[in-house]
């Protein structure tokens, strides 16, 4: 049993499974890997692209509320960031959750360049995954972690981006065989 979530946490997370294809969510195998990650490597600065209805980012801002500190998530559909705020709220992690409006790349670009991450989590538009990845690789620290969702399941939509990080010097890279699969990077440097 995870200690960070209360009751009323948990049985949203529950609520919000059943919403999985609805609204595309992570897996929990995934979501409570990232979270554990997030945790073990006391991570603190981390950077959502796709926040959908707050299902994965409830596992990640509680994992960071944990450690002292925050999340920036990134959605572009405003019921669906609408839905997440209140949904940050009920799980007690909204004092520490910045959602950021607006197209993805558009909001990536607008980065001031002194805002710095050591995790980056993307599940959004499969075909734009490798803009993410170039506009995050300034923004994440050395020793930081790069991770995208359905790297398998969607494998010809972000091959390119597969493509990018494998052949990036400041990446070690790998594909874990979490469902849809996801991509995991440490930058070295």
């Amino acid at each position: 049993m995870i200690t960070d979530f209360s009751n009323e946490t948990r049985n949203l997370l529950i609520e919000l499974e059943k919403t999985q294809r609805d609204f595309w969510n992570i897996s929990r195998p995934t979501a409570l890997f990232l979270y554990n990650i997030i945790k073990n490597e006391k991570l603190t600065r981390g950077l959502e692209v796709g926040t959908s209805n707050g299902y994965s980012g409830i596992w990640l801002s509680t994992a960071l509320k944990a450690n002292g500190g925050t999340l920036d998530t990134i959605e572009f559909y405003e019921k669906r960031y609408s839905i997440a705020r209140a949904d940050f709220e009920k799980c007690g992690t909204s004092d520490i959750v910045t959602i950021r409006p607006g197209e993805a790349c558009d909001v990536l670009r607008e980065l001031p360049e002194d805002f710095k991450i050591d995790f980056a989590f993307v599940d959004a538009n499969k075909r734009e995954s490798v803009e993410y990845f170039k506009l995050i690789h300034p923004h994440l620290q050395a020793g930081g972690i790069f991770t995208c969702d359905n790297v398998l399941s969607h494998k010809e939509k972000v091959q390119t981006y597969i493509d990018a990080i494998n052949s990036h010097p400041d990446y070690i890279h790998t594909i874990l065989d979490l469902p849809a699969g996801l991509s995991f990077a440490r930058k070295i440097r």
